[in-house]
């Protein structure tokens, strides 16, 4: 990832949160949570506050408690970013559809 301090667009910036949310992977699935589809949408303002609402693979999730505070605090490492929150959402519910091509050949599934 590209250490640049200087003013970055939101586009710039945003790219930026994928490459790092690209780093964190699902507890029990070895694909990152980006390209498994759990990334819902990211909103970033003005100010650099940026919002992500996401899901999980499964409700009953044993991380569902702890993973969107983890997500938030690597997140928050990417420079420019000046706050994150991380929302967990459970509408549409995921699916394997989600997933990228690549993960989905990544686990086999075609």
């Amino acid at each position: 990832m590209s250490e640049h301090y200087f003013e970055v667009s939101l586009d710039e910036l945003k790219e930026d949160v994928i490459e790092m949310l690209k780093t964190i992977y699902d507890p029990e699935i070895p694909i990152n949570i980006y390209e498994l589809g759990l990334i819902y949408d990211i909103n970033i303002s003005e100010d650099k506050k940026v919002d992500i609402n996401m899901t999980l693979t499964a409700p009953g999730c044993p991380v569902a408690q702890s993973f969107p505070g983890d997500i938030e605090a690597k997140v928050a490492t990417v420079p420019n970013v000046n706050e994150v929150k991380v929302e967990l959402v459970w509408e549409p519910p995921w699916t394997k559809d989600m997933m990228t091509e690549a993960a989905q050949l990544q686990l086999g599934m075609f």
